[in-house]
């Protein structure tokens, strides 16, 4: 699967760690023996699922780190005083280049303040943003920001705006990605002071594909390949995508299931059903990633099973093998 990469991997992050983060480490290397993935936490416990799992491959090793990141901490006072956990270690091992790449599904804010502190950001960058893919008619789209930065500044969205730009281009080889920025309304004049001023900015960018003004309803047909917005925006945008997806399943499950007729219908477009709903499951393009970083950082989902796991390892080495970080430290250069 192409050239070496080294990922670090919080396996004390998230809902469902250790051991789904341990299997899923050992699914995705299974499938890639040009990786090697570090399990970065309690090394007791971490040799104990490795063998009560009997899971020995070798590309898979072990990190110590004695202390671990819960959900529910302050991230700035997490990242400062617990120095040992698995996350910081993580983090350290990417900043001291004995790994390409992290991934945690563990406390967000935290991975965000780590990530910025310990590994630090692109020059030229004034903050990172989170990057998700959503799922839309036209095909993978990226929301920037997704939850990093609540209280925004035009100028950084501006630079978001370059960084997915580059990212949609490079990891899904979309040449002149449409931007559009998320709005109240189609008119120039719309939306708030943030949204009117990022507005001027991102016409002024002649390198950018600019299409001006993209609504709520919009997105899911979108014809915009990044969608521009602060972190509040983004992440209501996604928790509605993720709710509705949620809803929308259990009423066409329970539909189909309410009586003979239906069943035997729901029998017949088993095949074709599953395949739409798969095409408009966000987990199927793994972890979002935190652009304007100097080394890749990939947030996983906090309820991330084993598959899920997989499927953001897969995600965060397709990073480090198209140079996204690289790419995006050259155009953030030219748009200075």
């Amino acid at each position: 699967m192409g050239n070496k990469v080294t990922i670090a991997l919080d396996a004390f992050g998230g809902d469902n760690a250790p051991l789904e983060i341990v299997k899923g480490a050992a699914e995705y290397a299974g499938t890639d023996p040009g990786s090697h993935i570090i399990l970065v936490g309690k090394k007791d416990v971490l040799n104990d699922i490795l063998k009560e799992n009997d899971i020995g491959l070798s590309n898979l090793s072990v990190y110590n780190a004695d202390d671990v990141i819960e959900t529910t901490e302050h991230p700035v006072k997490a990242i400062r005083a617990k120095k040992d956990s698995s996350m910081v270690k993580a983090l350290e091992l990417v900043k001291h280049g004995e790994a390409d790449a992290m991934l945690s599904a563990g406390n967000s804010g935290a991975l965000l303040v780590g990530a910025q502190t310990i590994v630090g950001r692109i020059r030229g960058v004034d903050r990172a943003c989170l990057a998700p893919i959503v799922p839309t008619l036209k095909g993978p789209a990226v929301i920037v920001d997704g939850g990093a930065n609540v209280d925004a500044r035009a100028e950084w969205l501006r630079q978001w705006a370059i960084m997915g730009s580059v990212y949609m281009e490079k990891m899904f080889s979309i040449n002149s990605p449409a931007v559009g920025i998320i709005n109240i309304g189609a008119e120039e004049e719309k939306g708030n002071k943030l949204v009117q001023d990022t507005f001027a900015l991102l016409k002024e960018e002649k390198d950018l594909n600019f299409i001006g003004s993209v609504e709520a309803r919009d997105i899911p047909e979108s014809q915009a390949d990044v969608m521009v917005c602060d972190a509040f925006v983004g992440n209501v945008v996604l928790k509605m995508y993720e709710g509705v997806a949620k809803t929308l399943v259990s009423e066409i499950k329970k539909a189909i299931m309410s009586g003979t007729a239906s069943k035997i219908g729901g029998m017949l477009i088993k095949k074709s059903l599953k395949g739409v709903l798969s095409t408009y499951n966000p987990a199927k393009y793994g972890g979002a990633t935190l652009l304007g970083t100097k080394s890749p950082v990939v947030k996983g989902h906090g309820n991330s099973e084993a598959e899920q796991i997989k499927i953001a390892l897969e995600h965060t080495a397709t990073t480090v093998r198209k140079n996204i970080v690289a790419n995006i430290a050259e155009n953030i250069d030219i748009a200075e």
